[in-house]
């Protein structure tokens, strides 16, 4: 089944050998930490080239040459910050991307998977974003960490109006989205995503608090 995933992903996004070879390599970094910490459950880690490859690599295309700084929130394993590391990388863009995580023992796990990869684009920060002072992202990410609410006001302390948010989503984004509205004003574009049927991408850009 793995293999038939990896097969699947490889036909679908065509990506190039030394990309595929260097998502190998993350995989296999992220295979040998989770037997000592929980990072992805075994269950999604045997569908891993589609539930968080895949999840994660549809995002790149929000990216482009001239974006400059992508802050990824609550990273964790690292999807889908790593994986559009490795992507942009190989490519010669000039992004930076920060990696933000609170977990201290994770951010071992991400710094061990940037020196071994060899990710000079990469930064990873220990600290919760609320405590962070930085200058404004171009993009920010975060995937699989809280309800689009509460996302929206960790990223407004690391965004201006003209940051863009990319949030993948499940089937309740609606719902979250009328939560969301309650407290803050934005545009939203909705994509379909390229991996789950009932999943989507949230384009969010004009984020600002209500008053």
């Amino acid at each position: 089944m793995y293999k038939i995933f990896m097969e699947n992903f490889i036909s679908k996004y065509n990506v190039s050998r030394e990309t595929f070879d260097v998502f190998s390599r993350y995989i296999n970094i992220l295979d040998e930490w989770r037997q000592r910490m929980n990072l992805v459950s075994p269950n999604s880690f045997n569908e891993i080239w589609t539930r968080h490859v895949a999840d994660s690599y549809q995002l790149y295309k929000y990216l482009n040459a001239d974006t400059k700084y992508v802050y990824d929130i609550g990273s964790g394993a690292g999807f889908p910050a790593i994986v559009l590391a490795i992507a942009s990388q190989i490519d010669g863009r000039q992004t930076h991307f920060k990696l933000i995580e609170s977990i201290t023992k994770k951010t071992l796990y991400l710094n061990d998977i940037k020196e071994k990869l060899g990710l000079k684009n990469v930064e990873i920060i220990n600290n919760r974003c609320e405590n962070l002072k930085l200058k404004p992202a171009d993009v920010i990410t975060a995937r699989a960490v809280a309800e689009l609410n509460k996302l929206l006001s960790f990223a407004a302390t690391l965004s201006d109006m003209n940051t863009v948010l990319i949030f993948p989503k499940g089937k309740s984004f609606e719902q979250e989205l009328i939560e969301a509205q309650k407290n803050w004003r934005f545009d939203v574009k909705i994509d379909s995503s390229e991996v789950s049927n009932d999943g989507v991408i949230l384009k969010i850009s004009n984020l600002r608090k209500k008053r």
